[in-house]
């Protein structure tokens, strides 16, 4: 995400390396850098010269406090106006309305089905909320029939006017059932075109007169760079909507639309998505994003992942497991689902601070774990809850199961084994620790 934009910015920064304080000269070379490397990352001129103005207005005159030096004041900086320059404040969506009805936008291919079927199941695993899906494109060519394909992927109910090319009538009639049976939130996924016509913006106008949606949010693929700039101004000339979501954030994208938008047509970004799964869509954050941006990782949001994946109770029986020297394959293959869950490994490690750089160049992908995976389905369970029994007949079976070599599977075994003493290590600790913390507060 934003690699190059990164890697140019870092690149600006190391100007006032070794600078012992800020001046005009050694702050406009830097900033020469920064619009350069702005402008490659399709940020429109005028945008980028703004943003250069204003950092250099804030940079000139600042004292530089012994222990920050200049590269590190002008990150500071630069990390506070890309914030501001992207929204400055995650902007909720709006929900208020029984049901609360949101309008999907945007052109052709920019993933608007894809992400309603995601909002759908976002609304429903995180919010708890009765969602309904319409189905409003009823001219690309199977739209209807891949909304009810992920609507039964996710378990969330597709309506549907089969032969029907109204999609105003169909918007409306899905509102009117949704009030009958209790739904709470109603999604309209809309029909797109290729590019921009007369057509398509009358007939979009029309669906959100006739629903008065609470929430209308432009689709955009982020790949476009500054033409989804522009799509953005016409759309928003038309419909007045609420909010921007950018789609294939996870693309070689460059960062020009999630940097431009904001400023160009004065509405939040209020998603993202990051990947095909149902469950690749976040809340956009300005500040979490300009950390990535500037390569300071994003260890709140993977957090957050790891918080939703996380059960109390299965730690708990875990943890004991693993003070008792009982951890077992079958604890082990339990915790590997549970990072899955979370999201692409390559993601999440960059999402570590000082690690996006570290594994750029890495292979790391959804199959990550396949091959561990693999051997441990291999074995019988006498074998995953008893590793000591593991001899060379059962090693060579196991590597035959699971299309590996011996080699592999020693080279688990081992590093089971390693982990499993790390981890009983710190239990053992964190135990002995915490019953000399409890000792000297008595005695204090």
């Amino acid at each position: 995400m934003f690699e190059g934009l990164s890697d140019k910015l870092d690149k600006a920064f190391k100007v006032l390396k070794g600078h012992g304080h800020i001046t005009e000269i050694n702050v406009a070379e830097t900033l020469k850098d920064v619009r350069k490397a702005l402008l490659d990352a399709d940020v429109s001129y005028k945008i980028a010269k703004q943003f250069t103005d204003d950092i250099k207005d804030k940079a000139l005159g600042q004292n530089v406090l012994t222990a920050v030096s200049p590269g590190q004041l002008m990150v500071k900086i630069v990390h506070d106006e890309l914030v501001a320059l992207m929204g400055g404040e995650q902007t909720e969506i709006n929900l208020k309305g029984d049901p609360a009805v949101v309008l999907i936008a945007g052109l052709q291919g920019s993933g608007k089905t894809t992400f309603s079927a995601k909002l759908a199941n976002h609304l429903k695993t995180k919010r708890n909320k009765k969602v309904l899906l319409v189905a409003g494109d009823v001219y690309r060519p199977a739209a209807i029939d891949q909304l009810k394909v992920l609507g039964e992927q996710i378990g969330v109910q597709v309506f549907t006017e089969e032969g029907s090319k109204e999609p105003v009538k169909i918007s409306k009639g899905a509102v009117k059932y949704a009030k009958e049976y209790g739904y709470q939130t109603v999604i309209v996924d809309t029909a797109g075109r290729l590019a921009i016509d007369k057509e398509m913006m009358e007939e979009i106008a029309a669906i959100k007169r006739a629903v008065s949606p609470h929430e209308t949010l432009f689709v955009v693929d982020s790949m476009t760079g500054q033409d989804a700039v522009n799509t953005a101004r016409t759309f928003n000339e038309v419909l007045d909507f609420d909010g921007v979501v950018l789609t294939k954030l996870d693309g070689d994208t460059r960062g020009g639309a999630a940097l431009s938008i904001k400023s160009a047509v004065n509405k939040p970004i209020k998603f993202v998505g990051i990947g095909e799964k149902m469950d690749a869509i976040d809340i956009f954050y300005p500040s979490r994003m300009a950390d990535r941006i500037l390569g300071m990782g994003d260890i709140v949001s993977l957090v957050e992942k790891a918080q939703e994946q996380y059960d109390e109770e299965e730690a708990k029986k875990i943890q004991k497991r693993i003070a008792r020297n009982q951890f077992d394959f079958n604890d082990f293959l339990s915790q590997i689902r549970q990072i899955k869950k979370m999201g692409n490994v390559k993601d999440l490690m960059g999402m570590i601070p000082g690690m996006g750089k570290a594994i750029r160049d890495l292979d790391i992908d959804d199959n990550a774990f396949k091959g561990i995976e693999a051997i441990i389905h291999s074995m019988t369970p006498l074998e995953r809850s008893d590793p000591t029994v593991m001899n060379g007949s059962r090693r060579k079976r196991i590597a035959e199961g699971s299309g590996t070599t011996i080699q592999d599977v020693n080279r688990l075994l081992k590093q089971f084994e390693d982990t499993r003493k790390m981890m009983r290590m710190m239990t053992n600790n964190k135990g002995r620790n915490m019953g000399q913390m409890m000792r000297n507060m008595k005695r204090n």
